[in-house]
């Protein structure tokens, strides 16, 4: 039985997080193999690629995979558009001719953070305070994908569960909270009640089947 492998490629460092919902994903609809995930970190390139078709084909000859998730947030475009756009930049990047991966697009509305509002407890333990009783303001599953600037009011929740005061809650690095939290939530299931994550799913479930990734 072979590994499955697969990189991503993210807008931001900070949405390397996506790992842990692409995995999850990748185990609910079947795939049973061990999975060996990267993100492509081109930081420390001498020119970093700036251009999405550049970024996916460094990405590819750097990571060699058998898949490619791609994310943009969708911030004030549709789900479409940013999906056309990816479609785009894979057909006019430069890839090996003998190991062009599969891709699926990951494209939250409006950005990622909004996937990480929903698990209070997830939330505290990220913050590094798991026992914390203050109430948390969080949004309604349903209403996260509406919210203007979903990073900003996730790292708000971050300081509110700190349970600190007013001055040791502004030097938090609720930065690096933000790519811990995905790690403490068991269960991204209840984000399929969402139409960009329901989109995602329902991509990914068509490449595992294409490729057969849930018979290995």
């Amino acid at each position: 039985m072979s590994d499955l492998t697969y990189t991503l490629v993210t807008d931001g460092s900070s949405d390397a997080s996506l790992k842990t919902v692409l995995e999850w994903l990748l185990r609910a609809n079947g795939v049973s193999c061990a999975i060996q995930g990267e993100w492509a970190d081109l930081r420390q390139l001498p020119r970093p690629p700036i251009r999405l078709e550049e970024r996916i084909g460094e990405a590819a000859a750097l990571y060699p995979c058998e898949l490619l998730f791609i994310h943009r947030d969708a911030e004030d475009e549709s789900r479409e558009f940013r999906r056309s756009e990816i479609e785009a930049a894979v057909q006019a990047a430069k890839f090996d001719a003998n190991a062009v991966p599969a891709w699926v697009s990951v494209i939250p509305v409006r950005m990622q953070e909004a996937w990480l509002l929903f698990d209070e407890m997830a939330i505290r333990r990220a913050v590094g305070n798991r026992y914390g009783t203050v109430p948390l303001q969080l949004p309604a599953l349903d209403r996260c994908e509406a919210l203007a600037d979903p990073k900003t009011r996730l790292f708000e929740v971050f300081r509110e569960a700190s349970g600190l005061g007013a001055r040791r809650r502004a030097k938090l690095r609720v930065a690096m909270m933000t790519q811990r939290i995905a790690e403490y939530v068991e269960d991204f299931s209840p984000l399929r009640s969402l139409t960009a994550f329901t989109a995602l799913e329902q991509e990914l479930r068509e490449a595992i089947g294409r490729h057969r990734w849930d018979r290995r």
